[in-house]
């Protein structure tokens, strides 16, 4: 089943002020004379015993992203290669060329008590997937309760 969180919830204003300041420190502010920035697109969801970061980066190899986490915070960064490369293919004759390619850095804070130990990240047709286990104090349990001997009874 799909949750989704309203926007009043933790998760969804710490992913606004990582767009907005991913976006402030890339200079992608829409300006006429601004170059094109990369930016990949992020879906994070949070299961009952892990976070799961998605990152759309098609066409990047493995070796071009690297992953880091630090005070709770998850960083992506990486380079997309051009697909077009005068040096390479020669002279080109581009009639349109709309992808963006270079470097790129996403950087997510994540809650407090994660196992970092155990992150995992997989990349595979071109989404980057990353698994941050929740830390085991953090994870919901159930406690049972025990029922009262009559020994116990007794002394009450």
């Amino acid at each position: 089943m799909l949750h989704t969180r309203s926007l009043n919830s933790t998760l969804d204003r710490m992913m606004s002020l990582n767009r907005v300041l991913d976006q402030a420190m890339n200079g992608s502010w829409p300006t006429e004379s601004a170059s094109r920035v990369w930016v990949p697109a992020l879906d994070i969801v949070e299961k009952r015993d892990a976070y799961v970061v998605v990152a759309e980066l098609p066409g990047v190899s493995q070796n071009n992203v690297e992953l880091s986490f630090e005070q709770n915070v998850l960083t992506i960064r990486g380079q997309k290669n051009p697909s077009l490369d005068p040096s390479q293919d020669g002279e080109l004759r581009v009639y349109t060329a709309e992808r963006v390619s270079g470097a790129f850095e996403r950087a997510i804070r994540l809650p407090e008590f994660v196992d970092s130990e155990k992150i995992g990240a997989e990349l595979r047709d071109g989404l980057l997937t990353i698994t941050v286990p929740k830390a085991t104090a953090a994870q919901p349990r159930k406690i049972e309760i025990k029922p009262v001997t009559q020994a116990h009874e007794l002394k009450a």
